[in-house]
């Protein structure tokens, strides 16, 4: 294509995606400049979801800390946290048939529940929209960041949205709109796990040079609508064992009775397995026939499903989190705190010591003599700090940093010594005494995979029966996702020969497996030759493929803005 001219927006803050970190960190940053008289101060947010909460996907139980802090009377204004949890119970699934519940005692202290709530995270995310928009918050859905803006410094300038109307032959066609530049004195991003954008500033700007490599974990769910007889508001329940052990693989499960007669369950299953035929999204599907989780689900209705990449590398994995020009946020820095299973309040605090910092640069250069709602100049005098050391410092008083650096060494032990003594080692670290040591987990997820002549053991995985256990494309089908059929393929691949030539004969090529949407096929031609397919309109924008596929040869980028999932209160 050739060069376009392309209108661009100013603004003091520019934030990448609505989610629990990003509007946390837009809606700091207003309250502070409302309450020292910087009204002009403007944040735009950018979200490729249709509308926010469309991309939101989470157990989820929300440990309110964050939320009390932003926001002390979210009662009262309506935070829909309307579950507190009742019950916290723990399973060992020993086969398809047994479990065994663990006494309250051997729990690790950090997955215990009091006080928390079964939220539905995209009603939350929600309701924190309506909350930023009333604080004069710019808010487009529906656009997606495609492209990362540099200044001649190398400093970060701010984003370009994606072009809409390119057809598949990557020409614009009779309905192409280009996309904008949006110029910011900051730009934050808070694309959630893998981000691609945040990937790529990880590379540009070294972030991770110090830093262990992240791991990350599936995460399928579906929510379901069961029989009032059967539902207990508030009951939370987790577990681990069958049917991940049998191959070896690590990962857990979760079962939260929420409000309507609802029960939101799903798997996470950790991207570290080793075995090629491991199916993550038939995994999840056979869990649901153990006796335990099949009592509840019998005689109900399943509403919705969808599937993300989840980051669970946790203290040992955060990378350098600030660059010039900008910073990462929630899950594309990495803050989830696996040894809770939780996410969403570190998300929200980490935006909320970004704001904070960001608000005090932008105040400090207008004292000085700055000007508000335009972009840092780099040419003359330039009023503002280049880049936000001051978030690195707050992080470094928090309560964040406090609780991840407490946490970990969970995730190796679990890596390391498996489900046991790992369970073992973790109940000691977190409930008896801080061992004086810290564990690292130096190989990649992407590297784990055994080949397939050395993986003994193939799962079998019964036949779904459409009531229970279902397949992908059904699947997909109630997640409500939807792409602009004529565009190029947001899946590149960086060698498209890869696929049928190394990734087949040596590991099965598991993107047929991984991927919990159908993306991926490998498909026979008349004469007998491979041939691989991506079904791009399918994609749930898990990211796995961009995680896990052996040969690193897939990259994730953004489709269309508005395109993917429509989750409802997932």
């Amino acid at each position: 294509m050739e060069h376009i001219e392309r209108e661009s927006m100013e603004f003091d803050v520019v934030i990448v995606g609505a989610g629990p970190a990003g509007l946390s960190a837009a809606i700091k940053i207003r309250q502070l400049a409302i309450e020292n008289n910087l009204n002009d101060l403007s944040v735009c947010v950018v979200e490729k979801g249709s509308e926010v909460g469309a991309h939101i996907l989470s157990g989820a139980v929300l440990e309110p800390r964050a939320i009390n802090e932003l926001f002390p009377n979210w009662k009262e204004e309506g935070a829909p946290l309307n579950v507190p949890v009742t019950e916290d119970k723990t399973y060992f699934l020993l086969s398809d048939e047994k479990s065994q519940e663990a006494p309250h005692w051997m729990v690790p202290k950090t997955m215990h529940n009091d006080g928390n709530y079964v939220i539905s995270l995209g009603n939350v995310v929600r309701w924190l929209g309506t909350k930023a928009e009333e604080l004069e918050v710019s808010i487009f859905p529906g656009f997606a960041a495609s492209e990362i803006l540099y200044h001649e410094d190398g400093s970060v300038k701010g984003i370009q949205t994606g072009d809409m109307g390119i057809g598949k032959d990557g020409e614009p066609t009779h309905n192409f709109t280009p996309g904008y530049e949006l110029h910011a004195k900051y730009t934050i991003f808070a694309e959630g796990c893998r981000g691609h954008l945040g990937k790529r500033l990880i590379a540009q700007f070294n972030l991770d040079k110090d830093a262990d490599p992240q791991h990350y974990g599936i995460g399928i769910k579906e929510l379901w609508e069961i029989d009032p007889a059967k539902h207990k508001p508030g009951l939370v329940m987790h577990g681990a064992g069958w049917p991940l052990s049998e191959t070896g693989s690590s990962g857990g499960w979760w079962l939260y009775h929420a409000e309507n007669n609802q029960v939101t369950l799903g798997m996470i299953v950790d991207l570290s397995y080793t075995n090629p035929h491991m199916y993550p999204f038939m995994e999840m599907q056979r869990w649901k026939t153990h006796p335990l989780i099949k009592q509840y689900l019998e005689g109900g209705k399943r509403i919705s499903y969808g599937a993300r990449a989840v980051v669970k590398g946790g203290f040992n994995s955060l990378p350098k989190f600030t660059f010039p020009g900008g910073s990462l946020i929630g899950d594309d820095a990495g803050f989830l705190n696996f040894a809770k299973i939780k996410g969403s309040h570190t998300a929200m605090k980490s935006g909320m010591l970004c704001g904070e910092a960001v608000f005090e640069a932008i105040a400090a250069g207008v004292e000085k003599g700055g000007d508000l709602a335009v972009a840092r100049v780099t040419e003359g005098e330039d009023f503002f700090a280049k880049e936000l050391t001051a978030y690195t410092d707050k992080f470094n008083n928090s309560w964040l940093k406090e609780e991840l650096y407490n946490s970990r060494n969970f995730g190796p032990a679990m890596h390391k010594f498996g489900q046991w003594i790992g369970g073992a080692f973790n109940f000691v670290d977190q409930n008896v005494f801080k061992v004086p040591f810290t564990l690292h987990d130096l190989v990649p997820d992407f590297s784990a995979l055994k080949t397939v002549d050395a993986a003994n053991f193939k799962p079998n995985y019964p036949k779904p029966d459409g009531k229970l256990t279902f397949d992908r494309l059904s699947s997909v089908f109630v997640s409500n996702t939807v792409h602009e059929e004529n565009q190029p393929a947001h899946l590149k691949l960086t060698d498209a020969s890869i696929p049928v030539n190394v990734n087949l004969p040596k590991w099965d090529e598991p993107a047929q497996r991984y991927c919990p949407a159908g993306v991926y096929e490998i498909m026979e031609e008349n004469d007998g030759s491979k041939r691989f397919q991506i079904n791009a309109a399918n994609c749930v924008h898990c990211k796995t493929c961009d995680i896990k596929d052996p040969s690193q040869n897939i990259t994730w980028v953004t489709p269309e803005g508005g395109g993917g999932p429509n989750y409802p209160n997932m």
